[in-house]
């Protein structure tokens, strides 16, 4: 069948929208994000001064931008100078329910302004559905009401008809409600023309394998209108890294200890790699390079789990002295303590908990003994440094631990741009 051709503008909804790391890559790709629909109030106000940042980037103006950062300029006088209101009406804070998710369908249309939506992407919330989640609920999360957020995201898809869609969540996803909620998703995109394929643990990604250096497995699932023939074994081709180990990410960053901060601050030194790649985007000036306090006892056993590291171990509960013990449960969760792998090609997963404390992301040079920034984390999940995350410490920490990684979303986005240019 022959390809259709469409209009140039591709036009893109964000629906549970977090911070914005799958939005990034299809922004970096030029896609229209026509909206973002979100209810962290903290991630929608990073939204917005995301959203800045690529207005004012079309407009060849970032020095307002940079001057933002710096607490020169507020957010209110750039919008009112550049009268960019209108974009910053793409970000609606609301959390979708079935009292009022025809009504932001309406607010979208409104958006779209008689364009086609070309595409929605995103994922609802993955707590549900997680393997850790259901670990720790007493009842496996069956009657958490998150399992079936995903009604919603069929609903935009019916009143919307995008051409396309990107589904975004835990590989546990597989297995909740012994696979049933996965199976009435596919079963409804079916339903409404889209041509998918159900996932399983075979087609489970990691966006390791896409140049991301961390190990973080994801579900995709990319449905499509018949017409557009989309080829989604080539979409989740692998990409040789640019970086051979973790370390690339973290050592052009200022020294740290503990519980100090540089909201503003001066690279150390230069990076042909992170330059090359996107990561280091904002000249000479990095931002949120900002770590929390740890008590001693805490650095103690964060310098016991490098040099554990070191020489290839790792630290369990049960190895601690027991001036260094807390409480009595030595059977599980003995990893607890974990130090990010900086000589590795990826690391572990950055996860929300690292917002509670910083005990599973400890930093692997032994001198700094403290766990990882805000931006640091923010390195390992691929965002640009002029990535601005707005709320407190421990709100950046939980919208960076959420988000899918922008290295992977541009990927996938530069290699779906071809089908709907």
């Amino acid at each position: 069948m022959k390809q259709k051709v469409v209009s140039k503008v591709i036009t893109i909804l964000d629906l549970f929208a977090g911070a914005g790391g799958l939005s990034e890559g299809f922004w970096q790709e030029g896609f229209d994000i026509i909206g973002h629909i979100e209810m962290d109030k903290d991630a929608c106000e990073t939204l917005k001064t995301r959203t800045i940042y690529h207005t004012l980037k079309k407009k060849k103006k970032l020095k307002d931008y940079k001057e933002y950062l710096k607490g020169n300029l507020t957010r209110e006088f750039i919008v009112s100078k550049y009268e960019i209101e209108k974009e910053l009406d793409k970000v609606i804070s609301a959390e979708i329910t079935k009292n009022n998710c025809q009504n932001l369908i309406l607010q979208i249309k409104k958006l779209l302004n008689g364009k086609k939506l070309t595409g929605i992407i995103g994922g609802p919330p993955c707590q549900a559905y997680s393997n850790i989640g259901r670990a720790r609920d007493k009842d496996g999360m069956k009657d958490d009401e998150r399992n079936h957020l995903y009604k919603f995201y069929l609903k935009f898809l019916k009143e919307l008809q995008p051409k396309f869609f990107i589904f975004e969540n835990v590989p546990g996803l597989l297995t909740a409600g012994s696979g049933e909620y996965l199976n009435k998703m596919v079963e409804g995109m079916h339903k409404l023309g889209y041509e998918v394929k159900k996932p399983t643990k075979d087609t489970v990604l990691n966006t390791a394998d896409f140049g991301v250096p961390q190990k973080r497995k994801r579900i995709i699932m990319i449905g499509y209108k018949k017409d557009y023939k989309i080829n989604t074994d080539k979409l989740f081709k692998p990409v040789k890294a640019e970086h051979t180990i973790v370390n690339e990410f973290l050592e052009d960053l200022p020294l740290l200890q503990a519980g100090e901060g540089m909201p503003v601050a001066k690279y150390k030194k230069s990076s042909i790699l992170l330059t090359a790649i996107g990561i280091r985007d904002n000249d000479d000036m990095l931002i949120d390079h900002i770590t929390r306090p740890h008590n001693d006892r805490d650095k103690e056993i964060y310098k016991l789990a490098v040099q554990k590291y070191v020489n290839n171990g790792l630290l369990r509960y049960n190895e601690l002295p027991k001036y260094l013990k807390t409480h009595n449960n030595e059977n599980s969760f003995l990893d607890r303590f974990k130090v990010i792998e900086g000589n590795d090609i990826a690391c572990h997963t950055i996860v929300a908990h690292i917002s509670k404390d910083g005990h599973y992301y400890i930093h692997p040079d032994i001198k700094q003994n403290r766990s990882l920034s805000v931006r640091e984390a923010a390195r390992l999940q691929t965002f640009p440094d002029s990535y601005r995350f707005e709320g407190s410490r421990t709100s950046k920490f939980k919208q960076i631990g959420n988000a899918v990684p922008p290295m992977f979303s541009k990927i996938l986005a530069k290699r779906l741009k071809k089908y709907f240019k």
